[in-house]
């Protein structure tokens, strides 16, 4: 059967309500399960190259994603049929998720491998949109190796669906020089606890009114996905959890005041800079560089970046105090494509122990254990040569090279954040869910108060509309750091 008849029959037979939401761009909440989706017949003929469909790459690092795809290439020059093309898709991470649901329901684009947020995993493979991996009886060889955190954002009701191709965890970047007097217990350490770095806000006697004025602190508090994840990670620290591994909703409004208030607590009585309710990751990191706040939450890729803008002393990184959220994007098989075996194959070059050293190498956070512990295999020759830069690169905008003992610090902080992350809520409907969240809190934050008990209940009762995937309101995920 072809791919034209077997999206026709898949469209025959699904709802009108199916059919209704994907053309409204609606997430998982009006999708089928696995049981409603056609299997694919038998394999079609391949012609052309396997696609990879992914987001923008983001680190300035070489398009490490692209050479990774070159390498591949290279190594298989002989075969046309193996030959492999990487298609960045336009637009922000709600878009790109919009762009793949409609592709991958319709059959319309022919992708081979997908590059999925890792929020996303459930909502695909609940759709039968993304096919489970394989397991060897012995376990398979490409399962291996894995952050066990990270391999588990692969993971939805039992089954693997990919193979974790970067990843992504919240890290504390500071300035230094802005700590000179205060007391050592006041200076960051790999086991601070936020309540320390709020007293050592706390005796800067800083006063930040209006956006500019120098903070204690800044982070990401714009109406999209960077305020679900200061959120989470608020509520994470107040041991609030609103799902399990499997989607069902957990918490109720007495345990969603007290994260509510949690978070409230680090950004109100004016620690944090005013402009971090309108900041991204791109203005979050601007206010930092240009010390208007002392300290800075944000991802890994931000420790390259710096690199570029600051001075090497002028700059640490450390831990996140309490729970960092995960992030970072997964590697999986389209449902559709007629090359599954391929597919598998190339997924298991882009992460393997070679291509993991080459994506940190270029900025990304890698999600094998062996980059951080020194024993991993060296990034691939041609590759390692097109994303470092020239040894006597100078000039304004040139990366400041860290040194050896500063590097090695850097990948044990990451190393020791990422085993000790957690992950945003699992469910097929995270389009849903985020938006509920950010629409409640961010109101808080912009009026500037605690939430009352009613306000607590009628976040309750969305949050149990959205988990139930009775959400009507298109998703809006904004955009996602690292891609």
């Amino acid at each position: 059967m072809s791919r034209a008849e077997r999206a026709a029959v898949r469209q025959g037979t699904r709802t009108a309500a199916a059919l209704g939401c994907l053309l409204a761009l609606v997430s998982a909440a009006c999708t089928g399960g696995p049981e409603d989706r056609q299997q694919p017949g038998p394999k079609e003929a391949a012609h052309g190259p396997l696609v990879i469909a992914s987001g923008l790459d983001v680190t300035g690092s070489g398009s490490v994603r692209q050479q990774l795809v070159e390498e591949w290439n290279r190594r298989h020059a002989g075969s046309e049929s193996q030959q492999a093309k990487l298609v960045e898709l336009p637009g922000g991470a709600d878009q790109q998720r919009s762009q793949l649901l409609g592709a991958l329901q319709s059959g319309s684009a022919h992708y081979d491998v997908v590059n999925l947020d890792i929020t996303w995993i459930p909502e695909f493979a609940e759709a039968g949109l993304i096919s489970p991996m394989p397991v060897a009886k012995t376990g398979a060889p490409d399962d291996a190796g894995f952050i066990e955190q990270v391999h588990a954002t692969t993971v939805w009701k039992g089954r693997s669906y990919a193979r974790p191709f970067n990843t992504d965890v919240g890290l504390l970047y500071y300035r230094p020089g802005s700590l000179k007097g205060i007391e050592p217990q006041n200076r960051p350490t790999d086991d601070w606890t936020w309540a320390q770095l709020l007293s050592s806000i706390d005796t800067m006697d800083l006063n930040p009114v209006k956006p500019g004025d120098r903070a204690g602190w800044t982070t990401q508090l714009k109406e999209y996905e960077g305020l679900t994840v200061n959120t989470i990670e608020a509520f994470a620290d107040a041991e609030v959890y609103l799902t399990d591994s499997e989607g069902h909703y957990l918490s109720n409004a007495e345990e969603l005041k007290r994260g509510l208030d949690t978070l409230i607590d680090r950004v109100g009585d004016r620690r944090v800079q005013p402009a971090a309710l309108d900041s991204d990751e791109t203005a979050s990191l601007a206010d930092f560089t240009e010390d208007r706040a002392v300290f800075l939450r944000h991802w890994p890729y931000a420790y390259g970046a710096l690199a570029s803008l600051m001075e090497p002393g002028e700059y640490r990184v450390r831990r996140l105090p309490g729970k960092a959220v995960l992030g970072g994007q997964n590697l999986a098989v389209a449902a559709d494509s007629p090359r599954a075996d391929d597919a598998r194959a190339l997924i298991a070059f882009l992460t393997s122990p070679e291509s993991e050293r080459c994506l940190f190498d270029a900025g990304f956070a890698a999600t094998r254990t062996s980059v951080y512990d020194g024993v991993s295999k060296p990034c691939w020759p041609r590759v390692d040569a097109a994303i470092r830069p020239a040894d006597d690169a100078t000039g304004e905008g040139a990366p400041k090279r860290q040194s050896a003992q500063e590097r090695t610090a850097y990948t044990e902080t990451l190393r020791s954040a990422l085993t000790v992350a957690v992950q945003r809520p699992r469910t097929p409907y995270y389009g849903a869910f985020t938006q509920v969240l950010q629409s409640h809190v961010y109101a808080l934050l912009k009026a500037d108060r605690r939430p009352d008990t009613d306000e607590a209940e009628e976040l309750d009762a969305a949050l149990r509309k959205a988990f139930a995937g009775r959400q009507e309101e298109p998703g809006k995920q904004g955009e996602e750091p690292g891609r």
